[in-house]
């Protein structure tokens, strides 16, 4: 039952990435992408309808976490309160960027809040990457299950580890170009005309960018966290998820090569989704069985067995989740549906 939830945990992040994350790859570009007023809204109606929706998906994920795995819960969110107050934080300033943005016409308070909107994605995503590379290399866990990190020590592996190091902040520049690839591609689905060309440049130039940093990511995870490659060694069907990111980043790169029709728009952005769960499935296929390794000593760690919540609640509680989640799907997919195809190449609506 532990292994289950430890999927469906996976799984609702995983889906927070997809969604959200092509929000925050718009913001990312919004100020390189779009040359005009008219053209910024433009922009952010292609994700008006959505995004605060999307950020559902982040408070899904914790809601299972918490049930799940509640020792995991109570030790990441006392030893990670720091970056966690500045994530809420961001996304409370990336969210009235969107919204106060029009409510005053005047040369500084527009300008203002695009400003914000970009600076507030890009630090999300870099953060959200660097959080991933906290729980992939480890946190100095002791005895009672709980941890201190301060933001920064010497930006080196070893006992006395910061927040941020050199293996953290590089799996946030991964993160940082891996969702502006999204963001950008999403906007190729949504727009036409110039927004729609400037989308598909940043995505064709930010490809390389993924493709250099998904290698020496791959590499530095190896030596960093030694538990991958013993999965993959034990387990040979695991390949299967770096083969998926690796097949969907290279048919991206065959989609965007091409004179792109509006199906091949669709399928580069599918592409991208694919390999962003490839990554992701390979993130959590590696670290099994832990949920948070432990620096100090392995004996130390949170793993599906000792951090789950009680057999029985698991079982009731699965039932209930997949209630909760089918409703909620079904909803997504009827505003999806409703608000597909292209958005209006004028400023009309949402007070954008």
């Amino acid at each position: 039952m532990e292994t289950i939830w430890y999927c469906l945990v996976a799984m609702m992040i995983a889906t927070y990435v997809l969604l959200d994350g092509f929000d925050l790859g718009v913001g990312i570009v919004h100020l390189t992408v779009a040359r005009s007023d008219d053209e910024r809204r433009q922009v952010l109606n292609s994700i008006g309808p959505v995004w605060d929706g999307n950020e559902v998906w982040l408070l899904a994920a914790g809601g299972t976490l918490y049930f799940a795995y509640p020792a995991l819960y109570a030790s990441a969110f006392s030893g990670f309160y720091l970056p966690l107050m500045i994530v809420l934080w961001l996304l409370i300033l990336r969210g009235i960027s969107i919204e106060f943005r029009g409510h005053v016409q005047s040369p500084v308070w527009t300008p203002l809040w695009d400003a914000l909107f970009c600076l507030s994605s890009f630090l999300l995503a870099v953060f959200y990457g660097a959080a991933l590379g906290n729980v992939v290399r480890g946190v100095p866990l002791d005895a009672s299950g709980y941890f201190f990190e301060p933001l920064w020590t010497d930006f080196r592996l070893g006992r006395e580890t910061g927040i941020l190091d050199w293996y953290t902040i590089l799996i946030g520049l991964a993160a940082f170009f891996a969702l502006t690839e999204h963001g950008a591609l999403w906007l190729v689905v949504k727009n036409t005309g110039a927004v729609q060309q400037r989308a598909r440049q940043i995505a064709r130039q930010v490809w390389w960018g993924v493709v250099a940093l998904t290698a020496v990511v791959t590499w530095s995870t190896f030596r960093v966290q030694p538990q991958a490659p013993a999965n993959l060694a034990a387990h040979y069907w695991g390949y299967i998820f770096p083969a998926l990111a690796l097949a969907a980043l290279f048919s991206l790169k065959w989609f965007l090569a091409r004179p792109m029709t509006e199906r091949d728009d669709r399928r580069a952005f599918l592409s991208s989704c694919g390999y962003l769960l490839g990554m992701l499935a390979s993130v959590a296929f590696g670290l099994y069985p832990y949920v948070l390794p432990s620096s100090t000593s392995p004996s130390y760690s949170l793993t599906v067995h000792n951090a789950k919540a009680g057999e029985y609640g698991l079982r009731i509680g699965l039932v209930w989740w997949t209630i909760g989640m089918a409703l909620a799907t079904a909803y997504f997919v009827g505003v999806y549906r409703y608000f597909g195809g292209k958005v209006s190449t004028k400023a009309d609506h949402q007070g954008y």
